[in-house]
């Protein structure tokens, strides 16, 4: 929701009249959306979810939403149609297909989801959060980036302090929940790292709320000075404050990693629906700002190598920072933007 909540601001701020089609639970998201956008909710339906009776009334659900957004756009015309994936999108795109009214879709990973994947052909553009996205053949996609916070674009490009010999900051995130492999490795990775710089050490590690007293008693085992918590509130100041970043690979991370510039250790989430985290993750690792390490690949002397070469090379780790940075997409915003204005255009001329 966050791509079309940053789309709809800058919209209103353009002189637009903005409204968000959705399903009831995707309204339940909508509270950061402008007061002036109008919510519209239309049935919807999944059939990766539910029993066998919620998945064959799935196509019924899903029908009756795409009338309701067919008279909905009968009424009011919408001069484009944009779609940012995941089954609450299906409704307003297949009506705008029907319509043949001026639509695109927005997919923030390095695979297209499988709705983007179903429109991808049947849409004007399709405007891509990660570079490069593997589309289907015959698609072309502008590289718009993903919208960041507010909070991030503060500190797009704070200066980089490159690591040395003093206290150096190491940030551990592993998506909104944490992540378990990272709580079972990063302890002891650290723990054996070279003494001088184990002792230089100063750790944020987000992990699992039944997780957080055994990270917490590994670091201090260790005698690592670690920070950790369920959930960080202030991740842009921790980024920016970081000389290594260890992390999974969701499109809002490396978003925010690449628009602050910070090197990276990228462990993809091996479960991901298409292995989108490694599409995520390749367009750093292209520009040698980031080091990926696959799940099936991880443990505690791989990883402490890596961060070991990171941690003792500061010229390297401030080239991966500037790396990082150059690959950064802070106009996002701007640029998705300038392609629904670029089909608002088309359709008037």
């Amino acid at each position: 929701m966050f791509p079309a909540q940053a789309l709809a601001e800058a919209m209103v701020r353009r002189g637009w009249r903005v409204k968000l089609s959705t399903d009831a639970r995707g309204a339940r998201y909508a509270g950061g959306f402008p007061h002036v956008v109008k919510v519209e909710e239309v049935a919807s339906a999944t059939f990766a979810r539910g029993g066998l009776l919620a998945k064959g009334l799935a196509p019924l659900r899903i029908g009756g939403g795409v009338m309701a957004a067919v008279g909905q756009f009968l009424r009011d015309r919408p001069a484009v149609v944009v779609g940012f994936g995941g089954y609450p999108s299906i409704p307003a795109l297949a009506a705008a297909t029907l319509l043949r009214l001026p639509r695109m879709i927005h997919e923030q990973n390095g695979v297209l989801g499988k709705v983007n994947t179903a429109f991808a052909r049947r849409v004007q553009a399709v405007a891509c959060g990660t570079w490069p996205t593997d589309l289907p053949e015959g698609v072309e996609g502008w590289h718009t980036g993903n919208p960041v916070r507010a909070s991030v674009l503060e500190r797009a490009g704070a200066p980089y302090i490159p690591p040395g010999d003093y206290p150096m900051s190491l940030l551990v995130i592993g998506g909104s929940q944490g992540a378990r492999i990272l709580s079972d490795v990063v302890p002891e990775a650290i723990a054996g790292l070279p003494e001088e710089l184990r002792g230089n050490v100063r750790v944020a590690h987000q992990a699992r709320a039944e997780d957080l007293d055994r990270v917490t008693r590994a670091y201090a085992e260790a005698g690592i000075l670690a920070d950790v918590q369920p959930f960080f509130a202030d991740i842009p100041r921790r980024l920016s404050e970081a000389q290594l970043v260890i992390s999974r690979s969701g499109a809002s991370s490396v978003a925010d990693i690449s628009i602050i510039g910070r090197p990276s250790i990228l462990i993809p989430f091996a479960a991901a629906t298409g292995d989108h985290q490694s599409a995520n993750a390749r367009g750093l690792v292209e520009a040698e700002a980031a080091i990926l390490i696959p799940e099936s690949a991880l443990d505690p002397e791989t990883l402490r190598l890596h961060m070991t070469a990171v941690l003792t090379q500061p010229k390297a780790a401030q080239q991966m920072a500037r790396n990082a940075l150059a690959h950064g997409r802070p106009d996002a915003t701007e640029r998705l933007v300038e392609v629904v204005e670029h089909l608002a255009r088309k359709e008037t001329t």
